[in-house]
């Protein structure tokens, strides 16, 4: 098993800046992808960015340009910074993990989430 844990939520303004951060222990993964999800209430899931054990990012359109996520494998940790932030970005954020393969789906260890609420 792998234990996630996300971190760096909170109540933001509009414009405003959070910076997330994930943290995966237990087993060792290798080759790897780290997803940030959100989900608003009555909303489908969302996958925000993610990174692979290469260094490759995904970035939904909503947040490209104005997110960046980044790994630190010493730490085992991934971090999402979201900048401009906006009340449509308001949703409980998830990290998850999953071996290689596509961006979608396919994610086996979860975090608890953590609130995001921008308010205007």
């Amino acid at each position: 098993q792998v234990q996630v844990v996300e971190s760096g939520g909170g109540l933001v303004q509009a414009g405003g800046s959070l910076r997330l951060s994930c943290a995966a222990s237990g087993r060792t993964l290798i080759s790897y992808i780290m997803g940030w999800f959100r989900q608003a209430p009555g909303k489908e899931r969302e996958l925000v960015a993610a990174v692979t054990w290469r260094g490759s990012t995904y970035y939904a359109d909503s947040v490209r340009g104005r997110s960046t996520i980044s790994r630190d494998d010493v730490k085992n940790t991934v971090v999402l910074q979201m900048n401009s932030l906006k009340p449509e970005d308001t949703a409980v954020y998830y990290c998850a993990v999953k071996h290689g393969g596509n961006w979608f789906g396919g994610y086996d260890y979860w975090g608890q989430g953590t609130q995001v609420t921008v308010s205007s």
